[in-house]
This record gives structure tokens, C-alpha cells and sequence, in this order.
């Protein structure tokens, strides 16, 4: 997969969606591949396993929120 500094993960799409459309995709995958605030220990520590489903490393809860990103 060819990435550069500049486009980042959407590299992959090269030019055919338009660049709104790739640094939309840029804004939503980097932030959904953060780790998130768990909503029951408040630390950092929540990542995403699969759509809609997350899990905290700190207190092993697994719970649904977001799609995404936790809001």
C-alpha cells in the first residue's frame, strides 16, 4: 500500500473520490484508531474491536457506543 506523509491512509483510494471526500475519511479513521475515554473508568483506554463495539483495557468492559468514535 503506497501512503505518503500528505494523504495519509486514504492513499489507498488514489485520486478517484476527489480529495473532499478522501480528507473526510482521513478525519474519521484517524480518530476512530485513537483509543477513546472509557464512559465507566474515564481513562483512556477504550478501543474500538468492530462497528459500533468497543473495549476497555483497564476495566475489561466491552460495550457498544459509536460507530466511529466515542462521543
Amino acid at each position: 500500500m503506497a501512503r505518503t506523509k500528505k494523504v495519509k491512509s486514504s492513499g489507498r483510494y488514489k485520486t478517484g473520490y476527489g480529495t473532499n471526500v478522501r480528507r473526510k475519511l482521513i478525519a474519521v479513521e484517524s480518530k476512530q484508531k485513537q483509543k477513546q475515554k472509557c464512559p465507566f473508568c474515564n481513562k483512556l483506554t477504550a478501543k474500538r474491536k468492530s462497528a459500533g463495539i468497543w473495549a476497555c483495557k483497564k476495566c475489561g468492559k466491552t460495550f457498544s457506543g459509536g460507530a466511529y468514535y466515542l462521543e
